[in-house]
């Protein structure tokens, strides 16, 4: 129970690396506000196992690309539990498209969610610590993307670059305040989102090809997170976290 008596809030919690996250984080022995868009319509929705913990799991609905209301989500996180810890910004949208023939509102909404949706929850959290002169951990769910330029992905590509510097810059400014900001690279993982670009056949032949001959696990992501939450990683602050399956490698 290294997290016992924390407060955690996580973004995109309704499915995937989030849930997951808010799963570990739980069983760690946080209470989590989970922040979706959507609560109805996917699946391995955590709250029921988190409450079976005895944690307390708070269903938060909003659009994280929009700043009022992600400051009222997270007002609505702070009301519940009185004070939030720890912070994880998995929520993500993207559309897979050649630049030039792409969507221009597919393209705005990748960055707004990916890149703003992040900012604004790293803003409000952070503004909130240092009010309370307290410690806290901020883990951003980035990817191999911010820097390999995966065709068809520029504008996933584009806010995953800009994630990454956001959070080292959030890190060296918030050094010697208590509050440490990390970021995760999870390598090709199996998570419903994956069900909108490819076939299950096209998934079990490409995960075939990977290093270790399969996706990671949502649960294997969550683990790396809840690893730099921990209050014993207190001098891990500003770095890069990859959990890939190597990859990453030559």
């Amino acid at each position: 129970m290294r997290l016992a008596g924390k407060k955690a809030l996580v973004t995109g919690a309704a499915g995937g690396i989030g849930a997951a996250t808010a799963l570990a984080l739980a069983q760690d022995g946080a209470d989590v506000a989970l922040v979706d868009l959507h609560w109805n319509d996917r699946p391995g929705n955590p709250s029921a196992a988190i409450r079976a913990l005895g944690r307390r799991g708070v269903e938060i609905a909003c659009d994280v690309g929009d700043l009022d209301k992600s400051e009222a989500a997270f007002a609505e996180a702070v009301s519940a539990f009185g004070a939030i810890d720890i912070l994880v910004t998995s929520a993500v949208y993207s559309d897979r498209e050649f630049f030039y023939k792409a969507d221009i509102k597919g393209f705005r909404k990748t960055i707004d969610v990916s890149l703003w949706g992040a900012f604004h929850f790293l803003r409000a959290t952070s503004r909130h610590l240092i009010d309370r002169q307290a410690p806290g951990s901020i883990v951003l769910v980035s990817s191999p993307h911010a820097h390999v330029p995966t065709p068809s992905c520029m504008a996933y590509n584009m806010a995953k670059a800009a994630l990454d510097m956001m959070g080292k810059t959030a890190a060296t400014e918030l050094l010697g305040k208590g509050i440490r900001v990390n970021m995760i690279y999870p390598g090709w993982t199996d998570t419903p989102g994956e069900r909108k670009f490819f076939t299950e056949e096209t998934l079990r032949v490409a995960s075939a090809a990977l290093p270790m001959k399969r996706l990671m696990r949502p649960d294997e992501v969550a683990r790396g997170v809840v690893f730099l939450c921990d209050p014993a990683s207190e001098s891990i602050t500003g770095t890069i976290l990859s959990i890939d399956g190597g990859t990453q490698l030559p």
